[in-house]
């Protein structure tokens, strides 16, 4: 698992030493808690091979039950919901602390003014006296992360107070909403999860038939709950993020079709999405599929097919699952459409 505390930096702070020295790059360029962003530090990616642990800032990700391979996803919230885009959590003690900012003052990269005020705030007392040496092993100095992948959304700039101490048995002053908690825990986790790829089986395969029905079905064994754990170690706090796949949708692909069932919403019925197509059932319909009512011509539609995931989470303190919103993830793949009449037998 890949250490914590390693290089932390603030947002406020990253920003201000790039704006003073001259320089404004864009904030895709900075990387709170870390220097890069490189995969497996702090502040780095998040071990989409769904077999590591990997952390981001002040969170640790385990990823053991999520949805893998190359045709995974993420899932989209089903409401204009998003995960947040920042938070603060415990990042640094006091030596750490010094052993950040001392080496910046010393330089005189932030300018004189800059320097003052931020001995004046950590070592001279106002409010904090020598990074809070004395309470060395009671708390940590919190710093503020954005999760990877939103670095430039307008909510990350929404963590831009500077270090501030939590003594180890007190929660994090109220007026800064974005402190960590399970909930939150949970809806970072959520932007981890990772589920299976849509394509669907397709019976024709190849190239379906006007006014054919063409049956369409997943494989079962591949739809099955993935979670994400969410951890904070400094404070012992966790929460895990659950999706459970309940429905396949299908949009054929032109207004010149119809759908089996008519709302296109197929249900997940015992593990299984729709029906496998099989010998001496050309004369039925479908529980799940299509009937094109025109041919493709020389080109091809495109049938896109979306799972709904359920999500719910459970975490620290937390007696019972917790919704979140629905997720989706989907697909597109070409059909082809022929005039000749068939039967599928």
């Amino acid at each position: 698992m890949p250490a914590i505390g390693r290089k932390f930096r603030g947002v406020a702070l990253a920003a201000a030493l790039l704006l003073l020295a001259g320089s404004a790059p864009a904030w895709a360029d900075i990387v709170p808690g870390g220097d890069s962003g490189s995969e497996g530090e702090v502040g780095g990616g998040s071990g989409d091979d769904g077999t590591i642990n990997a952390s981001a800032g002040a969170v640790v990700y385990d990823h053991s039950e999520n949805g893998s391979g190359q045709a995974a996803g993420p899932v989209v919230s089903a409401t204009d919901w998003t995960p947040p885009a920042c938070y603060y959590a415990p990042a640094l003690g006091p030596d750490e602390l010094k052993a950040e900012l001392e080496p910046i003052w010393e330089a005189e990269s932030t300018g004189p003014e800059w320097d003052a005020a931020q001995r004046d705030r950590y070592v001279n007392g106002n409010p904090y006296k020598d990074f809070n040496k004395e309470k060395e092993g009671e708390g940590y100095w919190w710093d503020g992360f954005i999760p990877d992948g939103r670095i430039g959304d307008p909510g990350a700039l929404d963590c831009q107070e500077p270090y501030f101490w939590v003594d180890t048995d007190d929660d994090p002053p109220a007026d800064i909403p974005q402190a960590i908690t399970p909930e939150m825990l949970a809806q970072l986790a959520y932007a981890e999860l990772r589920v299976p790829s849509t394509e669907v089986s397709l019976a024709p395969e190849v190239e379906t038939k006007v006014n054919l029905p063409t049956w369409a079905w997943l494989d079962g064994a591949t739809f099955k709950p993935v979670s994400v754990t969410a951890s904070v170690l400094l404070l012992g706090m966790e929460a895990t993020t659950t999706a459970e796949p309940v429905s396949l949708r299908i949009e054929p692909g032109t207004a010149d079709a119809e759908l089996h069932p008519g709302s296109g919403e197929c249900a997940i019925t015992d593990g299984r999405i729709g029906e496998p197509y099989a010998k001496g059932k050309a004369d039925r319909t479908p529980p799940c599929g299509v009937t094109y009512l025109r041919s493709s011509g020389d080109g091809t539609f495109q049938l896109q097919a979306t799972i709904t995931w359920k999500i719910h989470w459970t975490g620290t303190g937390v007696a019972k699952e917790q919704p979140l919103p629905d997720g989706t993830f989907g697909a597109d793949q070409a059909v082809t459409v022929q005039e000749i009449q068939a039967i599928n037998r």
